[in-house]
């Protein structure tokens, strides 16, 4: 069974920067496209960014240029390095793969991210 586990949030005030790991284990991971998804309170979770297998990376609007995914199969991870954040990116931030694909089941546990002064 494929474990995820998400680490590297924390208290941030805004304009600051944070690294997020994930770190799939029980499958070749090298196999699949992997994304970040975030989910903050009263809203429902959605879709931040993605890395295929062969490294292209996308990203949603409102985390574009300020946001960069990048994985390293030699250490079954996937990255998300953050900067300029803002208030509204307060939320619990989750790694599964790719929208569209069967999802890692159960998800992992997230790692809270929280933007204030």
């Amino acid at each position: 069974q494929v474990q995820v586990v998400e680490s590297g949030g924390g208290l941030v005030q805004p304009g600051g920067s944070l690294s997020l790991s994930c770190v799939v284990s029980g499958g070749i991971f090298s196999d699949f496209g992997m994304a970040w998804y975030r989910k903050a309170p009263i809203k429902s979770r959605e879709w931040v960014a993605s890395v295929t297998r062969g490294g292209m990376t996308y990203y949603a609007n409102s985390v574009k240029g300020r946001f960069t995914i990048s994985r390293e199969n030699a250490k079954n991870s996937v990255l998300l390095q953050m900067s300029s954040l803002k208030p509204e990116d307060t939320a619990v931030y989750y790694c599964n793969r790719l929208p569209g694909e069967p999802s890692f089941d159960p998800w992992g546990q997230g790692t809270q991210v929280t933007v204030a002064s």
